[in-house]
């Protein structure tokens, strides 16, 4: 066990992770010429074409240092703030951690936020300064930036390139001397935590843990200590590039297990593996459930596809435990599931996969966020759907979640960036200057205003250069409406929103302008209504396809043209109380790129 070392390589998004563990695997041979390519770790299409890591990838490498021969495990991690649960759970299952540092940009907000992750956890933490051979690489300030934020010597920073190949020994040769082995009973009883879990269609459910204490053998009866089902250890190994069977693992050690596991419901991340014949005492503690931040309904477009659509959402839950999913019903949309993510970019790929993997076509409705919602009774309870709203009389007040939004920009941009966030509601609470031009500005924001196009538009105004990141803090009393719209006076419920009162008008108005150009004309007028209530805050209308009736009449008395046009008239009235009006699918995307 001595020899074990396990890290995880963290940093913010494109500072180079991947293409440094491409070069950990090509120097310790892991990685034979022939399998080698740009982002090996990386298996998924969407990751290559978007060259960003969405899941942890777990890969075991060999590799002789001073006569001994040493087992280092290495787990890479996204970079992105949607997937930080995947960087919990990587970090749960490690004793160390590279964080990694980009030369020319410096410490961003995912790299703080990521490294506080792993000092909760107690990792050594090993500093990288990384992509050192760019012309733009500034490494005099970023050390200056590392040593500050972590308070080590320059010494301890390694420098290197992740393209070249510069330095991956001396990270190699910090990973076993700073590193520490993993302190465990290989005599106790088996105590394993199961960090991740993919489904296969052949193999059913596979699941990678990381022994604590103690031996799996191959065979052994298991238990799951949070579910109580007990299973045949049918197969169980060790993660290299492939899966490869071995006998036994020790403790220390990262594998998987191959049980014929069908049940998605059955494997939850974080749970405790043990053995039947001798089962551990208590199970390992320190794993937070996830939080979802945005909601939005996921629909088939045929409402046949719905049963298909559970189970691939089930399958891709166990490659995504971040991922959350409630059966709901829509009046507009048929039957479909309410789902929570952990921000848009999530929603996003996740809404690719399910084309990708699955062949599923869904309708994604308007994302919101979920309040808590307080009776004059006494009673209260979360509103995650704006059809949950409780009558306004019955109403005490409403809460919604409120995010701490760190921002690391250059000081040109500050001004910008202010008055984006306080037009989003934001409070600036704190502006500390990391350098002379890089200012860290902390706001507290409603999460429902950051939600549609925050992260677009704080990108566009800093030309870029702003990093942001954000974790909830509280829920805080809020005045907010729900804001129906109505076609010929019937409400459309996947257009409703919760929105601010102070907001409402404006939003309502926008809607209706937007739905005006989209619906097509029908032989009836059709009335589009943005609503508070009973009380009505906008209105457009479709006006109607018409027949020109008194064409035919040439010259002749006034009152037969009129007998024509009132004809016409009751005609239109009938159709209209009767007419049904069709919502293409892109108004429900419309709304979301208002702005």
């Amino acid at each position: 066990m001595k020899n074990i070392r396990n890290f995880c390589i963290i940093a913010h998004i494109d500072h180079g992770k991947s293409t440094l563990a491409d070069r950990l695997l090509e120097y310790t041979h892991t990685v034979s010429k022939r399998q080698a390519q740009a982002q090996v770790l990386d298996d998924m299409d969407i990751e290559r074409e978007r060259g960003i890591t969405i899941k942890s990838h777990a890969i075991q490498m060999n590799y002789p240092f001073e006569g001994e021969n040493y087992v280092l495990n290495l787990i890479d991690t996204p970079g992105h703030v949607d997937f930080s649960y995947e960087v919990s759970r990587s970090i749960a299952a490690c004793e160390g951690a590279l964080l990694i540092v980009d030369a020319a940009q410096g410490i961003q907000a995912q790299t703080i936020s990521n490294l506080y992750l792993a000092l909760e956890h107690d990792l050594t933490i090993i500093p990288v300064m990384n992509k050192i051979d760019l012309e733009s690489a500034n490494p005099e300030e970023v050390g200056d930036q590392i040593i500050d934020l972590l308070g080590c010597n320059r010494e301890e920073i390694i420098p290197a390139s992740g393209k070249s190949g510069l330095g991956v020994f001396d990270i190699l040769k910090a990973i076993i001397e700073r590193v520490p082995a993993p302190k465990g009973d290989i005599n106790a009883p088996l105590k394993a935590l199961i960090f991740d879990s993919v489904y296969n269609s052949f193999r059913g459910i596979i699941a990678y843990y990381r022994i604590i204490d103690g031996v799996l053998r191959k065979n052994d009866l298991v238990k799951f200590v949070a579910t109580k089902k007990e299973y045949n250890a049918e197969e169980i190994g060790i993660l290299r590039l492939d899966k490869e069977p071995r006998n036994e693992v020790c403790a220390g050690d990262v594998g998987y297990i191959i049980s014929g596991i069908k049940e998605s419901k059955e494997v939850k991340v974080g749970d405790t593996i043990t053995t039947v014949n001798n089962p551990c005492e208590g199970f390992i503690t320190g794993f937070e459930d996830v939080k979802p931040m945005v909601f939005a309904g996921i629909y088939p477009v045929d409402t046949d596809d719905y049963e298909e659509l559970r189970s691939s959402m089930d399958k891709l839950q166990l490659n995504d435990a971040s991922l959350v999913f409630e059966p709901e019903s829509s009046a507009a949309l048929g039957f479909g599931f309410r789902c929570g993510f952990l921000g848009m970019l999530h929603m996003e790929i996740i809404q690719e996969r399910l084309e990708r993997e699955f062949n599923m076509t869904v309708i994604t409705t308007v994302p919101n966020v979920s309040y808590e919602a307080y009776l004059n009774s006494g009673e209260n309870y979360t509103v995650n759907n704006p059809s949950d709203m409780p009558d306004p009389s019955r109403l005490d007040r409403i809460e919604e979640p409120y995010i701490k939004a760190s921002i690391i920009t250059k000081s040109e941009f500050t001004g910008s960036i202010m008055s984006l966030c306080i037009n989003k509601r934001g409070h600036i609470i704190n502006q500390t200057y990391l350098t002379t031009d890089r200012v860290e500005l902390i706001f507290h924001m409603p999460l429902a205003e950051i939600v549609f196009d925050f992260y677009d538009r704080l990108k566009t105004i800093s030309k870029g250069y702003a990093s942001f990141d954000y974790h909830p803090i509280e829920y805080r009393p809020s005045d907010l409406v729900r804001l129906d719209i109505r076609l010929n006076g019937e409400p459309v419920d996947a257009l409703s929103a919760l929105i601010h009162r102070d907001n409402s008008y404006n939003f309502g108005k926008k809607i209706c302008e937007k739905l005006k150009e989209l619906i097509t004309r029908q032989q009836f007028e059709i009335v589009i209504q943005a609503s508070i209530g009973a009380k009505i805050i906008a209105r457009e209308t479709v006006k109607a396809l018409r027949k020109d009736v008194t064409a035919k009449c040439y010259g002749g008395d006034i009152s037969r043209k009129r007998k024509l046009l009132e004809k016409q008239k009751a005609g239109k009235k009938r159709m209209k109380v009767v007419g049904n009006v069709e919502i293409p699918q892109q108004a429900f995307l419309a709304v979301l790129k208002l702005d």
